[in-house]
């Protein structure tokens, strides 16, 4: 009897590096020139990073400075939802950024019509967050891998569970 062989498409971010750079950030803007004497911080709450500053320049430049540090610890910057700059009525701004964690329905949906448009001898099941790809053949199963890293999605992939 032949033996199925499978594999998990999933797009998760590593918390933990997500509050390493956030420490990093932190140290970074109170040491920084232009943050001198300035109300700039960031804080992750669950699953979304709050960023708030003294006006909108500042923001932006915290919000580079966040970029760069995640990027630096190697979090995907496709899993992040940038939402839109508030000002409050005191004059500083706040801004939210979402961390993406799972696959959303509409993109798994997408993968998996990839996966079957692609005719190899597989079948890709959604799974709440995750892609299933099983196969009797490994070929195949990689074959696939490699073709979902070609394309984008909009969040980043990886490839776990592979037995």
């Amino acid at each position: 009897m032949a033996k199925d062989f499978s594999f998990d498409v999933v797009s998760t971010v590593e918390l933990q590096e997500v509050d390493n750079a956030v420490d990093q950030v932190r140290r970074e803007v109170a040491n920084r020139f232009d943050f001198k004497g300035v109300q700039a911080d960031v804080v992750r709450e669950k699953e979304k990073l709050v960023l708030t500053a003294q006006d909108k320049n500042r923001l932006a430049a915290l919000e580079e400075i966040i970029k760069q540090k995640l990027i630096r610890r190697n979090v995907p910057i496709q899993n992040l939802t940038f939402g839109e700059v508030v000002e409050t009525p005191g004059g500083s701004a706040r801004q939210e950024i979402e961390i993406g964690m799972g696959l959303p329905d509409d993109t798994a949906k997408t993968i998996a019509k990839f996966i079957r448009d692609r005719k190899l001898k597989v079948n890709p099941q959604i799974q709440g967050g995750l892609v299933r790809v099983s196969g009797r053949n490994k070929d195949d199963l990689q074959a696939v891998m490699a073709d979902l890293r070609t394309q984008d999605f909009g969040r980043a992939l990886q490839f776990v569970n592979y037995r």
